[in-house]
């Protein structure tokens, strides 16, 4: 009987759901994912077709134009794109924005922005990281000073980002700044930044990246940017840190499933490929080296998926604690670090080259280790709930 790996957290629904989304993929992405690794995005027109599928803010209420689903309807889609090493399309990190409006949005920024995201008119995006800061929030330089415009009150944002997922194709920006640096991370806040026609507000280079090169990676720069009080994240300063850190499960389980679906995804281009491939006169898949390492393979990810399906349950039960999260994150992306390499090795030469999927899934693994946190800043967050 072939090994599967089922997942615990599915029904008949969600694998109909599944179909859509497969569908979609095939006939949408899959077809202009190596133009858009030429250009380094896949533009806007896929971002409304997914939103006209109802691919995308699957999990936010109906009442803000979302689908009404759950984490398990985002999660079968971060699944399909990863498993195919589709990155261009960074959906995890527009939904992202969405919770944070969802979460933490006043009543009038949720329907102004939460809509026109589920219908893909608006992509977003959030500017954390900048040139001389990580991991270390705390230490943004971004400030977002008080002050009045034609009678209105309202911040003055200066500051420059960088390593910004979709910020090429962003029309709505969460920009975290300063707006009492005297204050360390309590005063720190979200400002939310429509960036058309936008006075002030430039997108510098698409960031040449060792993978995920369809998607849109980009500096953002933000001169003299002057935006409404009403677009302040929540309507209170001194927020930000706060809504940034009440999030971290949910974006951290994210990068735990799809490190395990592009597992998937590796594994079984792997055992398509030694079962046709021959050396010595008899298909690779013969030999006892590839047999074994392809056990370990696929033990590795059957534990993964029960670890992982576990946290999406308690996710969608609202039961995940960031700790836990953070072991789903340190897990997955080192995992499929392992993983993705040793199926490279069993492709050879072949698996050195773009025009195969498990190349591709090689380079796109190992920026997992480092964004949404760093493995080492996992270790730390973990340690500390010891």
């Amino acid at each position: 009987m072939p090994i599967t790996f089922e997942r615990s957290w599915s029904d008949s629904d969600i694998e109909q759901y599944r179909d859509t989304v497969v569908r979609f993929i095939d006939d949408h992405m899959q077809p202009d994912d190596e133009a858009a690794r030429q250009r380094g995005h896949v533009g806007h027109e896929l971002w409304r077709r997914a939103g006209e599928a109802g691919l995308l803010c699957t999990d936010i209420p109906e009442e803000w134009g979302g689908a009404g689903g759950d984490f398990r309807h985002e999660a079968v889609f971060y699944e399909e794109m990863s498993r195919r090493s589709l990155t261009g399309m960074n959906a995890s990190v527009h939904s992202i924005v969405a919770h944070y409006l969802l979460n933490h949005g006043t009543e009038a920024q949720k329907p102004r922005y939460l809509p026109r995201m589920a219908r893909g008119e608006l992509v977003g995006a959030i500017a954390m990281t900048e040139p001389g800061t990580g991991s270390d929030l705390q230490g943004i330089r971004t400030r977002a000073e008080r002050t009045e415009r034609d009678g209105r009150k309202g911040y003055l944002i200066n500051g420059a980002k960088t390593f910004i997922s979709n910020g090429f194709l962003a029309g709505l920006v969460l920009v975290v700044a300063k707006t009492d640096p005297a204050q360390g991370a309590k005063g720190t806040s979200i400002l939310i930044v429509d960036t058309q026609d936008c006075p002030g507000f430039r997108v510098g280079r698409l960031l040449d990246k060792m993978g995920l090169k369809a998607q849109d990676t980009s500096e953002l720069f933000f001169d003299d940017v002057w935006v409404g009080e009403e677009q302040l994240l929540g309507g209170r300063e001194g927020q930000g840190f706060f809504q940034l850190m009440a999030d971290l499960p949910y974006e951290r389980l994210i990068i735990g499933v799809t490190a395990l679906a592009a597992m998937e995804g590796a594994y079984e281009a792997t055992l398509a490929y030694v079962r046709d491939r021959k050396a010595f006169g008899q298909p690779i898949a013969d030999f006892q080296n590839t047999k074994f390492k392809l056990a370990e393979i696929a033990t590795e990810i059957q534990v993964g998926r029960a670890f992982i399906d576990r946290c999406v349950e308690r996710l969608v039960r609202g039961e995940l604690d960031t700790a836990t999260a953070s072991m789903a994150k340190l897990w997955g992306s080192e995992a499929q670090g392992r993983v993705v390499d040793a199926c490279v090795q069993l492709f050879g030469g072949y698996g050195y080259m773009n025009e195969y999927l498990v190349a591709r899934l090689y380079t796109d693994a190992r920026i997992q280790r480092i964004y949404g946190g760093t493995s080492e800043i996992m270790k730390e967050v973990i340690s500390r709930a010891m």
